[in-house]
């Protein structure tokens, strides 16, 4: 069976860029396309056809051929920065998603696999949460509800194919540490490496569904091989929940640290406990294989090994 061309916009970024790894070693020829706003160059991998390009430029038509498998992860997803600017959340992440779905069209892609959010769920209270409990509140979340909204009318009146998928807290290695607000695990790690105190806001005790970024991958497979995902929106979640108090902990015993974390307001905009049902991707023959027990050494040890973040200064 021949392999399709696949397209990752935002493939300078975490997720793109592990994404892009994975497909390679698998003999999949990647197109990367990214503006670099927040992804950065050196972390796509050297066998990458890469494109200096911003979602919202209509040459990305340019970049796209038929029968592409396109994975759309471009997005301006810090919760905290699209709450200050919304104009802008709107402009990258609801016309930007547009101007690719548009061009996935014109070019007659395969495929769309497309980020959405578990954000969605903000202002849900049954847990586990499944794909069809969607209440969201924030001005990302609402700009990835808008996207949905565009993704479905694009399926239903021009036949695009689509999947969608929820991320709940993704980990691993090339978490983004130059946002507003980091990423929980890759801020204390890289806290804690340089001997100073990690922030959590509000009290430790909001509780996180976290994923490693190979098993997202595995996901990421079916969705390019398997044909019940077309036209499917999927949980991408452990099943589990944990408080950010108790990664902090987990982490620090890790790294033999005595160094108490400073505590800061609450940060608007975020549901207090996210947990994903999975039963629909699992239903698939999918399920998480990584503990978080691995997972958290793992990026310990890549912190480690490579030096950076860590031994340079961070804004």
């Amino acid at each position: 069976m021949i392999k399709p061309r696949v397209v990752i916009t935002g493939v300078a970024g975490f997720i793109g860029s592990n994404l892009a790894d994975f497909l390679i070693n698998r003999g999949y020829q990647v197109v990367g396309l990214d503006n670099l706003a927040y992804g950065m160059e050196s972390q796509i991998p050297v066998a990458v056809e890469f494109h200096k390009i911003d979602i919202t430029d209509i040459k990305i038509v340019n970049y796209i051929q038929p029968r592409d498998v396109i994975f759309h992860l471009a997005a301006k997803n810090c919760i905290n920065d699209c709450q200050q600017d919304p104009v802008d959340t709107a402009f990258n992440n609801v016309y930007g998603s547009v101007c690719l779905f548009e061009a996935a069209v014109k070019k007659q892609a395969k495929k769309v696999i497309y980020a959405e959010s578990s954000a969605l769920y903000e202002g849900s209270t049954l847990l586990p949460t499944p794909e069809a409990e969607v209440k969201p509140e924030s001005f990302y979340s609402v700009s990835k509800y808008s996207e949905m909204m565009f993704a479905k009318a694009y399926a239903k009146h021009y036949g695009l194919c689509t999947t969608a998928l929820r991320y709940f807290c993704v980990y691993g290695p090339r978490q983004d540490y130059r946002r507003t607000i980091p990423p929980v695990m890759s801020a204390f790690i890289i806290k804690l490496l340089r001997k100073e105190k990690p922030i959590i806001y509000g009290t430790g005790n909001r509780r996180r569904d976290f994923i490693h970024v190979d098993d997202v991958n595995e996901f990421h497979l079916q969705c390019i091989d398997n044909e019940k995902t077309n036209g499917e929106v999927y949980n991408l979640g452990s099943g589990e929940n944990y408080s950010v108090k108790e990664i902090y902990q987990a982490i620090a015993k890790k790294l033999n640290s005595q160094t108490q974390p400073e505590y800061k307001p609450a940060l608007p905009g975020e549901a207090e406990i996210t947990l994903a049902d999975i039963t629909k991707a699992k239903s698939l023959g999918w399920q998480p294989n990584t503990s978080l027990e691995q997972g958290l050494q793992g990026l310990i040890n890549y912190y480690q090994e490579t030096g950076i973040p860590w031994k340079i200064s961070m804004s």
